[in-house]
């Protein structure tokens, strides 16, 4: 009986043993924690690090192996360093990828990861150190020193070489020439694509230093200059949206990487504008363009010298007063203080500024304008809106929204032009040629009024360029004469 019973105590012993091992065994529940839940990787390749703690077996899906390798994929318990390898992305597009790390009992942790693309080599190969010199101004300090700015148009915008538009090689006595009519600010439009490779983005070297060589005709002269890229075919300001932003981002980058390291060493003489007219139209396209723009001021200021103090301008959707008032509400993060401005464009009415071949379905054309400036002989060409209250009102909103705030507005393009010459001769023409002084020294006057800083659209009409003389006096001293 003895040993029966001591069979049977042992027995009892080792079932309860068991049962609080076994129920032990079972409080402990799978815990699981991941570092990281988000991870933005640079196009040109990047690395990252998680941590994950366990205290059970997990594991990693990675459905990005061919792009995404990672140091380790799976572990048992305490905690490990992972380390996340991204190859550069070259795709022309964001990519992601979402990552599940298991550890089983519905412990799942997910860590998303994109990375930007990148088409193009980095042209950012010599960044300097800041450097100040000759560099003191602010923006507001830049612009007060503008007296009226003036357009070489149709010739280094042009798609197929300088002369392809008609005009001829910009000379420095012509620059001279201009700054002898009282201009003393120069609106370079510029083409870049159209001069390089279209694979790599590399442009011609010899078009870098062909535009370098008419911005140094400017600064010999004492001529302040803003550079652009222009409408250029269209590859920025015509593809204003979510499809085509990294593709654009990346040729942006790729460019003004290129502009602004080749251009660095002038001091606050230059300028540089991110654009043109883009098309935007909406509050979903500004937020493009506003992407457009911020590659434009980190490409430029990640090349350092006088580019860390350079100032530099962004222009409003369509530079479309209304629109820029109305979407415009934020400019690009600067690290530098105080170097931005703004610039709009203004041909208004557009059938008395731009329309200049006959009727358009949109409207007829205009040939006078203003108080004092109808025709009784042609009454159907008068300007029936965008008259005197209307330029106030326009003007106003630039004032309100950023001078008065101590933010410069550029007003890169304006004019309007003599019918005379073209096919579309007024009946009234003296009235007419009177109409067109009157715009231009009004609107002139109430830029200047309003804080903006008019630099007037001339492609060859004014000022011959192949021997310097003046061909529209009477266009000449309506601007000069709204600038007193």
């Amino acid at each position: 009986m003895k040993t029966r019973s001591w069979y049977a105590l042992s027995a009892l012993i080792i079932v309860a043993l068991m049962s609080a091992y076994c129920s032990k065994k079972s409080v402990i529940t799978p815990a699981l924690s991941v570092s990281l839940s988000e991870i933005a990787f640079k196009a040109k390749g990047d690395t990252a690090e998680v941590t994950i703690t366990s205290n059970v077996e997990w594991n990693i899906s990675n459905p990005a192996s061919s792009w995404l390798q990672l140091s380790k994929t799976s572990g048992s318990g305490s905690q490990a360093s992972i380390q996340l390898i991204a190859v550069a992305n070259t795709t022309g597009t964001t990519r992601s990828v979402v990552l599940e790390v298991n550890a089983g009992n519905k412990q799942l942790r997910r860590i998303n990861i994109t990375q930007a693309s990148s088409l193009y080599p980095g042209y950012n190969v010599s960044p300097a150190p800041a450097d100040a010199t000759g560099m003191g101004s602010t923006a507001v300090q830049l612009a007060a020193k503008f007296k009226l700015g003036w357009n070489i148009g149709n010739t280094l915008e042009a798609i197929g070489g300088e002369t392809a538009w008609g005009n001829p090689l910009i000379t420095e006595s012509y620059i001279q020439a201009v700054k002898q009519q009282g201009f003393n600010a120069i609106r370079l439009p510029c083409a870049w694509d159209s001069h390089s490779d279209k694979a790599t983005a590399k442009i011609q070297d010899a078009w870098l230093n062909r535009v370098k060589q008419v911005v140094q005709y400017c600064v010999n002269n004492d001529m302040y200059v803003l550079l652009n890229i222009h409408w250029d075919g269209g590859w920025l300001e015509n593809n204003i949206n979510a499809q085509k932003k990294d593709s654009v981002n990346a040729k942006q980058q790729a460019f003004w990487e290129q502009i602004a390291t080749s251009m660095r060493d002038f001091d606050e003489h230059l300028m540089f504008a991110s654009a043109n007219e883009p098309a935007a139209e909406n509050a979903e396209q500004m937020a493009v363009l506003a992407s457009y723009h911020q590659t434009f001021v980190n490409a430029v200021r990640s090349t350092g010298g006088r580019n860390s103090y350079r100032v530099l301008v962004v222009q409003g959707p369509q530079t479309n007063i209304e629109k820029t008032n109305d979407l415009m509400n934020a400019l690009p993060t600067d690290p530098a203080k105080d170097r931005m401005m703004v610039e709009v464009h203004y041909y208004s009415p557009s059938q008395f500024c731009l329309l200049m071949d006959g009727d358009a379905s949109w409207g007829k054309m205009f040939y006078y304008w203003g108080t004092g400036h109808h025709s009784t002989i042609e009454p159907d060409r008068n300007a029936t809106w965008g008259e005197e209250s209307d330029v106030n009102s326009s003007l106003a909103r630039m004032k309100t929204k950023y001078t008065d705030k101590q933010i410069p507005v550029i007003m890169g393009e304006y004019g309007t032009y003599r019918r005379g010459n073209s096919k579309y001769v007024p009946k009234d023409l003296a009235t007419h040629n009177d109409a067109v002084d009157y715009w231009l020294t009004y609107v002139t006057k109430q830029a200047i009024a309003n804080g903006l800083k008019p630099f007037y659209w001339d492609t060859g009409g004014a000022l011959d360029r192949r021997n310097n003389t003046v061909l529209d006096q009477r266009t000449i001293n309506a601007i000069v004469a709204g600038s007193k």
